[in-house]
Parts: C-alpha cells; structure tokens; sequence
C-alpha cells in the first residue's frame, strides 16, 4: 500500500508528499517516469531508494486522482 512508503509533513519540503525517510518528493519521481525514464534506471539514480517505494509513487498519483473532484468546464 502507498500509505506505507509515502508521507507528508509540514517541515519537509513545506508539506509535499515524499518518500518517507527523504526528502524524494512523489512529483519528482511521477515526473520522471513520465519523462521516460525506467524504474531501473531511477534505481540507479537513487540507490537508496526500492522498487516497492518508486511503485507508491505512482500509486498515490493514481490515489490523488481518483479521489479527485473535477467540474465540467465545456
């Protein structure tokens, strides 16, 4: 479960949600697989991080989503 690996607190990195224990914010980590790069290659990037931990980041970006509320704009 992301709830397991993510967090949020006000003094890191002024309340984004991160990998717990870093200051790795979820965006970050969204924003680069969305650019292309593998869970592998962010493996390598950031040695300490796991796969469990990358794989809660997109499943709290899929979490905020889903609960999100949109309005029609058309």
């Amino acid at each position: 479960m992301w709830s397991d690996f993510i967090e949020q607190k006000k003094d890191i990195l002024r309340g984004k949600p991160v990998i717990k224990g870093t200051r790795i914010a979820v965006d970050l980590i969204l924003e680069k697989i969305g650019n292309g790069e593998t869970i592998d290659e962010l493996l390598i990037a950031y040695p300490r991080l796991t796969k469990n931990e990358l794989l809660a980041c997109i499943t709290y970006g899929a979490h905020v989503l889903r609960n999100e509320s949109f309005i029609d704009v058309a």
